[in-house]
């Protein structure tokens, strides 16, 4: 336990900081998730439609991305791999894309 007033805001602020970095890196990690099965969804069938979706979700993951990069909760050089992980899936699956 904390044995002075500053190491107490120290915990709470941590554990605070701790809680939204939990936040952003769950949803990274869940628009990752939609975005390859968009993907999929797209390769069985290569419609317009599906196409859109996937370029909805990829927008979606980068932004979210880019926030989290933003505000320390990844390294930009992480960030940057996730997203040219996501890229490089869509050119495997689609390549004209």
């Amino acid at each position: 336990m904390a044995n002075s007033k500053s190491a107490t805001k120290r915990i709470q602020i941590a554990e605070r900081n701790r809680l939204r970095n939990k936040s952003y890196s769950s949803a990274v990690k869940t628009l990752m998730k939609k975005y390859f099965q968009a993907v999929e969804n797209y390769s069985a069938s290569p419609t317009t439609d599906n196409k859109a979706i996937v370029e909805k979700s990829m927008s979606a993951a980068y932004s979210k991305i880019d926030k989290a990069v933003k505000r320390s909760v990844l390294h930009r050089n992480n960030g940057a791999r996730k997203k040219a992980r996501l890229a490089k899936f869509l050119q495997k699956i689609a390549p004209d894309s």
